[in-house]
Order: structure tokens, then C-alpha cells, then sequence
């Protein structure tokens, strides 16, 4: 299996809801759970969430933030290879999933996030190696591939073949023995967060405005919450309203506390101005 390293530096333009910060940027000390490979295990639930990601996808950034905003979540990250990611959803082995499209749409929400350049993956003894780009027709004498494997990739390395792959999975595998080109007319791809749309949970919710760069007070879960606290506050108050309506009734009635009466009006002053007869 190619070793994808979640920690490598990216190149993607990030598409956020915030307008600031690429997708996955990484630093930050804040401890967050291991990576893990999907093993076909189903979810069995909890108070946590489980995100997969394709390979090329780094979650540094939304972790680290998901770490300081509920600390006392956890959010477990599973590796997960392309081919599988909509199965792994249907399947019920995570809870979301950073897909790269196309993947089948039915059943699933998605949120496009990024696009992704492509790039020529070739042996650093390769001809493309000495040219800073190349278009599509510079590869037209190339067996092009495009699945990452592990076959592949000696392919590549013994000049026999070149990949054409998105730059975070050029970027993201750690070959010393391989350099990548930007491919400039190449169709860019497209990365994703997909979950099912019959699983509606709050955390996921909360999920998506980290990976959308909402801020605390400005993510739309916040602001529900709040709408929670305030109904509640409401129907305390007319709770209230209805007991204040309730007296009123009874006093109305005679069996409340008669209002205190009013003091007699003094009479006039004698000498002063009278009616004419």
C-alpha cells in the first residue's frame, strides 16, 4: 500500500465559507487521536465522530481547531482509499467523508470545498523532470496512469510509465526517487465532505462549520443553539405570562386581592371663586 502521510504540505486553492485559510493547514500542538486505516468495522456510535479521507486530504487544520472548540469530543481520522470512501458511507464505517469527485450523489450531502491541480508524477531520470510544466499533449508518447498503487508507482520509478495525479497526493507521498510537473491544461479535480442525508446529528453540524472556517460566534450551530436557549427562556416567560393571566382572571372574579381604595378628594376652600347663581 502507498504510505500517505496526513502532514505534508499542500498546494490546493481552499474554497471556505470564511474566505481565509487553506484547506488543512498544519501546525498547532493540540494532541488529537491517530489516524486509522478503515478496516470495514460499522460505526457503533457515541459522543465522537469519525471523518475518513482520501489520500492527498489533510485534516490538520480542522482537527486542531475541533480540538480547542470541544475538547472533550474525540474525532478519529481513518484513512481510506478512494475506491472505498462511498462505501465506507453507505456502510456506516464513518460518520463523514472527505471524497474526491465524481462519486455517486444519491443518498449523500456534499459540500464541494476545493479544486485540486493536477500534476505529472514521473522519475526524477525522466525527460519531464528538466521542464518546470508540461500540457496534455507533452504526455501524448506516455502510458498515463491515474490510480495510485503500489504497482504503479514502480512503473514510474523505472521510467516505464507516468502518473497524472491531484499535487496534495504528489505532495503527500513520500518519494525522494520522484518529481511532479503541473499538467497547465489539465482538468482540475474536485474535493468534498460527503455524509449521508439520513444522519442528521449536532456534531456533524459542528463538523461541517469547522471545515467551512466559521467562527464560534458566527457558525450557523451556534446560532441554533442559541435559538434552543432562547425558546427555552421563552416558553419560561410564558409560562410566567400565563400565571400573571391567571391571577388577573381570579381577581376579576373576586377571589384575588381587591385593589387598594382612594383617598376622598378634599372639598374646596371656602371664599374662592364659586358658580354665579
Amino acid at each position: 500500500m502507498t504510505d500517505f502521510r496526513e502532514g505534508a504540505e499542500r498546494g490546493d486553492d481552499a474554497v471556505s465559507e470564511g474566505g481565509s485559510g487553506s484547506a488543512g493547514d498544519e501546525g498547532g500542538d493540540h494532541p488529537v487521536v491517530n489516524d486509522r486505516t478503515a478496516s470495514g468495522s460499522v460505526r457503533s456510535g457515541g459522543s465522537g465522530l469519525r471523518v475518513g479521507y482520501v489520500p492527498g486530504v489533510i485534516l490538520t487544520k480542522w482537527r486542531r481547531t475541533w480540538a480547542e472548540r470541544f475538547p472533550d469530543v474525540p474525532l478519529e481520522a481513518v484513512a481510506i482509499e478512494e475506491t472505498d470512501a462511498r462505501r465506507a458511507l453507505s456502510d456506516g464505517v464513518v460518520d463523514l467523508c472527505f471524497v474526491r469527485l465524481p462519486v455517486e450523489p444519491e443518498g449523500l450531502h456534499l459540500i464541494q470545498l476545493y479544486e485540486e491541480q493536477p500534476v505529472v508524477w514521473v522519475a526524477k531520470e525522466h525527460a519531464i523532470a528538466a521542464v518546470d510544466e508540461v500540457s496534455v499533449a507533452d504526455l501524448a508518447d506516455e502510458e498515463v496512469l491515474t490510480d495510485v498503487t503500489g504497482v504503479n508507482i514502480d512503473r514510474v520509478v523505472a521510467e516505464v510509465a507516468v502518473l497524472r495525479v491531484p499535487l496534495s497526493v504528489a505532495r503527500s507521498n513520500n518519494r525522494r526517487d520522484l518529481v511532479h510537473r503541473p499538467v497547465v491544461d489539465a482538468p482540475t479535480t474536485t474535493v468534498a465532505l460527503a455524509w449521508p442525508r439520513d444522519i442528521d446529528r449536532d456534531l456533524i453540524q459542528e463538523f461541517i462549520g469547522v471545515v467551512r472556517g466559521r467562527s464560534v460566534n458566527s457558525s450557523r450551530s451556534a446560532r441554533e443553539r442559541a435559538d434552543r436557549v432562547a425558546g427555552d427562556g421563552a416558553g419560561k416567560r410564558d409560562g410566567e405570562g400565563a400565571q400573571r393571566d391567571g391571577s388577573r382572571k381570579q381577581d376579576a372574579r373576586g377571589g384575588g386581592t381587591q385593589p387598594a381604595s382612594r383617598k376622598p378628594r378634599k372639598p374646596a376652600p371656602r371664599g374662592g371663586r364659586g358658580r354665579r347663581r
